[in-house]
């Protein structure tokens, strides 16, 4: 193995895919994994990246009938779900980044230091798209509650938080294992 110190961040920015990968096939494509759930006439409807539970998948999409009022299906909530779409681009570099450093562990020290900088910059995205998906669903949530609907946080949420903390940890694990020993030993007789 070409770098051994590679592997600890290989590992965490994998996991940060997985990760990702999930909260990217959220409501309307997998009910199970949501943001937002919203008890609505006897069934739940669940909110992911791309819609709600009966709703076509689209990038940016506005809040149901019944739920969405001028408040939440205004403009600037419309461009904030079309903004969601930086979870699943987050997820392609962190899988760009893991293949970068499965080369970096076999191969060669270029491999791992692609990873490190790919990882920052999914790392980077994953924060910005985490912050606004707090906000834009807080904002829903507290909104909601004030009307007198009982929304409550989906799991998403934090499977975004979970690879926000994973990728923060395998960049540097990364950076560590840039400066790693990538020779062999060679004796000195």
């Amino acid at each position: 193995m070409a770098a051994g110190a590679a592997v600890p961040g290989l590992f965490f920015i994998f996991a940060a895919m997985v990760l990702l990968i999930f909260a990217s096939v959220s409501s309307p494509t997998w009910e199970r994994i949501s943001y937002l759930n919203v008890p609505n006439g006897g069934s739940t409807t669940h909110f992911g990246v791309f819609g709600y539970t009966g709703s076509q998948i689209h990038v940016g999409w506005f809040f149901p009938n019944g739920l969405g009022d001028d408040r939440l299906n205004g403009h600037l909530f419309h461009n904030l779900t079309a903004v969601l779409i930086l979870i699943p681009i987050a997820a392609g570099l962190s899988g760009l980044a893991f293949l970068f450093g499965l080369c970096g562990a076999a191969y060669h020290r270029a491999g791992t230091i692609f990873m490190t900088l790919i990882s920052a910059l999914a790392f980077l995205i994953t924060l910005v798209a985490w912050v606004i998906e707090m906000v834009l669903f807080g904002v829903a949530h507290s909104h909601l509650r004030d009307r007198g609907i009982n929304a409550t946080w989906g799991n998403a949420n934090w499977l975004v938080l979970g690879a926000l903390v994973s990728l923060f940890i395998g960049f540097f694990a990364a950076l560590c294992g840039s400066f790693g020993r990538y020779g062999r030993r060679r004796n000195a007789y």
